[in-house]
């Protein structure tokens, strides 16, 4: 067992470029290299793909990953190839040379990693093809997608396991994931594994995301002043529906950003070409739904940016999950408002889950708003959900910007008793024109500037209590019935709010900073992503990796991430020695790049 550790330690420098494992890793390749079945729950950018590419280089024998997603797989097997490693992938989007490659590979016994998909890997012929190929261990990425209870259920996935047996045996089997509370835990190990495995959930902290929420406001405007905050650095902008991901290119190119729509609507042919872009250059802004991404393995993302309310913690913390994968700073903004809860909780009524499921759902949704609407550090409330503890980070806008509380007692009286005194049959707007006394014509319709409530809120402006409603709704005090109009009602809770036999706290609204100030801010709280490198040299080796993934078809990053450039250009190493002490530069990668870069490096040594 030492002597396969010694091994494993070896090539992730030699292989990969890496000195030592990152937190939590060499834990869970021991047990793996010890014939261990294994399940592990680690946060997207910790390197659980390393936890099952090490072992499979140091033992013999074939092994076999499974995953959902066709763009993951063609990037990890880029990056495993251009690192050296015998590895390929069998799904549709294969071009006839490469099935024909990997087969050879598969017949003459070299291939050490085989990437399929779970409805490809569900065909006998392939499962027949697999029982003569000597596997010895299959790797279930996405593990979550085999839990009804997790946010990204695939029916497929319930077959892996008589699927493995059929394959191998009593073949070992590792299950990866990114999210998975106790109940998709449970599910996991109940339909993927013969017997309980060795579990490893590691901490979902991610410290290099900044961490930030903002009630929309106009929302593009928001967006765009986000973005141009982050000029030149690659980020992705999350929309809720198709149109609105075009119509948010469409405006941010118009602001002179370089910027490429994705969604399923899509031909398939603007789809990959505008995917292949953001794998290729620096600076480009993908506007897509939530889908993107979640097989891109890109890890120089800089910033993430929600237009809209995602649909729950776990989709959250997935989708913010894929900036900073390189473990540099990185940014996050998550922007919502009233119409995104309501949308929310609509889809939630309205799927065919059973009540149990749609209860589950109506919680995470809860804990999402309770996120959106936090008095104290966003860090501290969302590993709480996760059941981790924290310090303050000082990393998330709460930290940096402050918040400050007041007794909202008598502003939440007044808001209810406009919801009860209208018969809880109207929606916020009107709520709100009753209480700031404005005599909307639907106001005079009813005859509600004659209640004791018309104009006693006229002390806040409407944005103020747009936002008072939200957190009223976010702790349960108020409740909104979606499927007639919206209206609101006042709950059990807030009743004892309302007769005065209990009190609440709410936060006050923070002003947003300029774009000009948030950037300043992000920097002064966050390693900066440069450093000390030389940018003009940094430059010029962004150049030349652009140049060579264009040549060679493939992402940026498989020729050198971020970080190594970065490494690069604050070292400044002369000899192919010193070259390959750099971080991500492996025995390969060194006899490929090595010299071009090197003819860069060295004419601008001091």
């Amino acid at each position: 067992m030492d002597d396969a550790l010694s091994s494993a330690r070896a090539l992730l420098h030699s292989v990969f470029g890496f000195n030592a494992f990152r937190p939590g890793q060499e834990e869970i390749v021991r047990a793996v290299l010890d014939g261990e079945n294994v399940l592990a729950v680690m946060p997207t950018g910790s390197g659980k793909s390393l936890c099952f590419q090490l072992p499979a280089l140091v033992r013999p024998g074939l092994t076999l990953v499974v995953s959902p997603l066709i763009a993951l797989m063609r990037d990890q097997v880029q990056a495993l190839t251009a690192a050296g490693v015998a590895a390929g992938s069998l799904n549709s989007s294969n071009e006839p040379s490469e099935n024909t490659r990997v087969m050879g590979l598969l017949r003459r016994g070299e291939l050490r990693l085989l990437y399929v998909a779970p409805e490809r890997l569900a065909r006998l012929d392939t499962v027949e093809m697999l029982a003569d190929a000597g596997v010895s261990m299959m790797a279930i990425d996405e593990a979550h997608c085999v839990s009804q209870w997790g946010h990204d259920f695939r029916p497929e996935y319930l077959t892996l396991g008589s699927l493995a047996r059929q394959i191998g045996g009593r073949l070992q089997t590792l299950a990866f994931t990114a999210t998975a509370d106790a109940p998709t835990r449970g599910d996991i190990v109940e339909k993927l594994f013969v017997a309980p495995p060795r579990v490893f959930v590691r901490s979902f902290d991610r410290p290099n995301l900044r961490l930030a929420f903002k009630p929309k406001e106009r929302s593009t405007r928001q967006v765009l002043s986000f973005v141009q905050s982050h000029k030149g650095e690659s980020g992705i902008v999350y929309c809720a529906s198709r149109r609105k991901v075009e119509e948010m290119a469409e405006a941010l190119k118009d602001a002179g950003v370089n910027a490429r729509p994705y969604h399923a609507g899509l031909e398939k042919a603007v789809r990959d070409a505008n995917q292949d872009a953001f794998q290729q250059e620096d600076g480009l802004v993908m506007t897509a739904t939530v889908a993107f991404g979640m097989g891109i393995d890109k890890p120089d993302v800089r910033f993430v940016c929600h237009a809209d309310l995602p649909s729950n913690v776990e989709a959250y913390y997935q989708e913010i999950g894929r900036a900073g994968r390189d473990g540099l700073p990185a940014d996050t903004l998550t922007l919502y408002g009233l119409g995104d809860m309501q949308l929310r909780r609509l889809q939630i009524e309205q799927g065919e889950s059973s009540d149990e499921r749609k209860r589950i759902e109506r919680q995470r949704l809860g804990a999402l708003l309770a996120l959106a609407e936090a008095p104290r550090c966003r860090r501290q409330t969302l590993l709480a959900y996760f059941g981790e503890s924290s310090e303050p980070c000082g990393n998330c806008d709460l930290c940096q910007e402050g918040v400050e509380l007041f007794d909202a007692t008598i502003d939440a009286q007044k808001a209810m008793s406009a919801i009860v005194r209208t018969g809880e049959r109207f929606g916020m707007e009107h709520l709100i024109a009753i209480l700031t006394g404005d005599l909307t014509d639907n106001v005079a319709k009813f005859n509600h500037d004659r209640l004791p409530t018309f104009g006693v809120g006229k002390d806040r402006k409407a944005t103020d209590w747009r936002s008072i409603f939200r957190q009223l709704s976010a702790v349960g005090l108020i409740a909104q019935d979606l499927m007639e109009h919206g209206r609101w009602s006042v709950t059990d809770e807030g009743w004892k709010v309302l007769k005065g036999a209990q009190k609440v706290e709410l936060r006050k609204l923070v002003a947003s900073p300029s774009a000009k100030g948030g950037r300043r801010d992000r920097r002064a709280t966050t390693v900066p992503i440069v450093g000390d490198a030389d940018t003009e040299l940094l430059d010029a080796l962004r150049s030349l990796r652009t140049h060579l993934a264009r040549a060679q078809n493939v992402p940026a990053y498989v020729v050198f991430s971020d970080r190594t450039l970065v490494e690069l250009a604050t070292h400044r190493p002369t000899t192919p020695a010193a070259m390959r002490e750099i971080h991500g530069i492996g025995d390969a990668k060194l006899e490929r790049y090595g010299a071009e870069f090197l003819a860069i490096i060295q004419p601008r040594r001091p």
